[in-house]
């Protein structure tokens, strides 16, 4: 089996350790096999591929699509490292406004499911960083939503100290107007 699967404290939130195979010639690194994420846990067909390229200390997210646009996230580093952040913003989670954070690196070979219902962002710890994510529906830009990186009710404890985010990044809804306004 080339990948263990570890659950982590949010329901369908799951660590993904892919196995690199290394010889003179360089390293071989299956990153999906549906047969082994569907035994997992992971039964999504994913329809959409994008790579986002970004310097150090740049901080994208925390997006989401609203259902049904909804959006699981397969996401790999294929160069540099990044501190990857994922929030419940599921209205009757009991675990609404929690939040957890791993690093994932080129050198660590880390996968990270991140299910539809919740939040996905990351910022960029090395000068340069190129992420990988295969999505389960296709980009919706009427339903595509965020709440802010540094909202005081998620908390976030992100590594890096004065990011670099963009205008819409920084106008998002705090995450207690989901409460008064659920999502459409």
């Amino acid at each position: 089996m080339p990948f263990d699967f570890q659950q982590l404290d949010l329901p369908g939130l799951v660590l993904i350790q892919a196995r690199a195979f290394q010889d003179e010639r360089g390293a071989f690194m299956e990153i999906y096999r549906e047969s082994e994420f569907a035994a997992a846990g992971i039964a999504e067909r994913f329809v959409q591929s994008n790579v986002s390229r970004s310097q150090r200390s740049v901080l994208r997210g925390l997006h989401y699509q609203a259902s049904p646009w909804g959006q699981g996230k397969l996401v790999q580093v294929l160069e540099g490292a990044i501190f990857d952040v994922v929030a419940d913003i599921e209205l009757d989670s009991p675990r609404f406004g929690k939040w957890t954070g791993c690093e994932m690196s080129e050198a660590n070979g880390r996968l990270l499911y991140v299910p539809p219902r919740y939040a996905h962002g990351f910022c960029v710890l090395s000068d340069m960083a190129i992420v990988l994510y295969h999505v389960t529906a296709e980009y919706h830009p009427e339903s595509e939503r965020g709440v802010p990186w540094n909202d005081p009710a998620l908390a976030v404890d992100w590594p890096v100290k004065e990011p670099i985010v963009s205008a819409k990044d920084r106008a998002w809804p705090a995450l207690d107007s989901l409460r008064r306004a659920p999502r459409t």
